[in-house]
């Protein structure tokens, strides 16, 4: 592995890491006609009239995923209920059977385990035919499949990958678990939003501009590692830095690049070269990279920071807001990881894809258009900018509810706060 790649992978790539890491939670439509936006149809590998899903349509839903219903609206505390109330009932019928194959299950097969699928589909109200008997893989079904992964926070791909049969294997007493543990946040959270805020979901790794109680934007975002994970709060967006100046955190100081210097001394000095990171001593002089010794050298001993550029790990604007945990929410100067559909990967912080126009949205009553906000990224320029208004944020752990549409949905419980242990965390 290269020195960028393990650089971008662990240092540089991490919540920038700390001072100055699923899949969409967009509802799924309730007709079936909304299902033609999923992608292009066309043969298939096996040649057969199924969908095929390249690349591109993946990296594509996951990177901007539909507006949809906002999570915390208080709208949903209704259809929650009355999910709870399915759920009760499906557990005390005996949930449903795990779906076992050792492949992918896709439109045009015939298969076994088909049968079971559709049962399953059935019993959450994905699948709505009559008829869960056949073992024929057909288009009914397909799209049964990608209403299910549409409302699991995955890709609708239509094929029953091993991500999507995880999914499918969560029992239904965990789901049910799942939706009252959350039904006690959403009823604590829904109360205390303003009329204009911002909403990270945790697990959902997505971020949601809500306004008059209908979201204007979501965005892919990127949160905390499972064993750095991004903290809940509620503040408020105070101010933006436009070209920031990036400052190593000490997490990622003691945890990836000292360590990474110890393994091999020409290393360390290397990130610190090619990233263009300059070192400084206690009393704010600059050092000589290559008069570090790795190998003697403690947490607090330099300080680390990046000027502005296109290799700063925020990008070209931080977004920030008073919190106990020194995170914050910023721009990335490579949106490659939004286009996958597990982004735990940060030490903490918030990436948002398309920073541009969060950064807009917020600032667009101090008279900021899109153009405005393009043109500092342009220029380089380093400015920062108090909002005259500050906006609410809530950094939230929801990983179950229903929309005003019926659509109950799920996400991976990431850090595995719902009480059911790693069953709904390995998807």
């Amino acid at each position: 592995m290269t020195v960028r790649m393990r650089v971008s992978g662990a240092i540089l790539s991490v919540c920038a890491l700390v001072t100055a890491a699923m899949g969409p939670s967009a509802p799924a439509a309730a007709q079936d006609t909304a299902f033609i936006q999923f992608g292009p149809t066309g043969k298939g590998p096996d040649g057969k009239g199924t969908n095929s899903y390249d690349r591109e349509f993946i990296r594509e839903w996951e990177s901007n995923p539909p507006k949809g219903f906002p999570t915390l609206s208080k709208f949903n505390i209704e259809p929650t209920k009355a999910a709870i109330r399915r759920y009760s009932d499906v557990v005390a019928a005996g949930g449903w059977a795990p779906v076992m194959t050792t492949v992918d299950l896709k439109a045009g097969m015939v298969d076994p385990a088909v049968k079971t699928l559709r049962t399953r589909l059935s019993l959450s109200g994905d699948y709505k035919d009559a008829d869960d008997s056949s073992t024929n893989f057909d288009l009914d079904l397909e799209k049964a499949v990608q209403r299910f992964q549409a409302s699991n926070g995955l890709t609708p791909t239509g094929i029953v990958d091993k991500r999507t049969l995880a999914a499918l294997n969560v029992p239904a007493d965990a789901r049910l678990k799942q939706l009252k543990v959350n039904l006690s946040r959403l009823q604590a959270l829904s109360g205390a939003t303003a009329k204009k805020y911002v909403v990270v979901n945790i697990p959902a790794a997505q971020v949601e501009a809500v306004e008059n109680g209908q979201i204007a934007a979501r965005y892919a975002g990127v949160v905390g590692k499972i064993d750095r994970p991004t903290p809940l709060l509620k503040s408020a967006i105070t101010n933006l830095n436009f070209n920031p100046i990036w400052r190593m955190p000490p997490t990622v100081e003691s945890e990836d690049l000292i360590p990474r210097g110890r393994e091999m001394q020409k290393k360390g000095q290397n990130v610190l070269h090619k990233f263009h990171i300059d070192a400084y001593d206690g009393s704010g002089k600059k050092v000589n990279p290559d008069k570090i010794d790795w190998n003697t050298v403690r947490p607090g001993t330099y300080s680390y920071s990046q000027q502005p550029g296109k290799d700063n790990p925020l990008g070209f604007v931080k977004i920030n807001f008073d919190n106990a945990h020194s995170v914050y929410m910023h721009d990335t100067p490579s949106d490659t990881i939004f286009g996958r559909n597990f982004r735990s990967a940060s030490s903490g912080c918030i990436r948002v894809r398309n920073m541009k126009h969060l950064a807009q949205w917020l600032l667009r009553d101090q008279g900021w258009d899109e153009a405005k906000v393009e043109r500092m990224k342009e220029s380089g320029e380093r400015l920062d900018v108090r909002l005259k208004k500050p906006v609410q944020l809530h950094f939230v752990y929801v990983t179950a509810w229903a929309t005003e549409d019926g659509v109950v949905q799920f996400r991976r419980d990431l850090y595995q706060k719902d009480g059911i242990g790693p069953v709904a965390s390995n998807y």
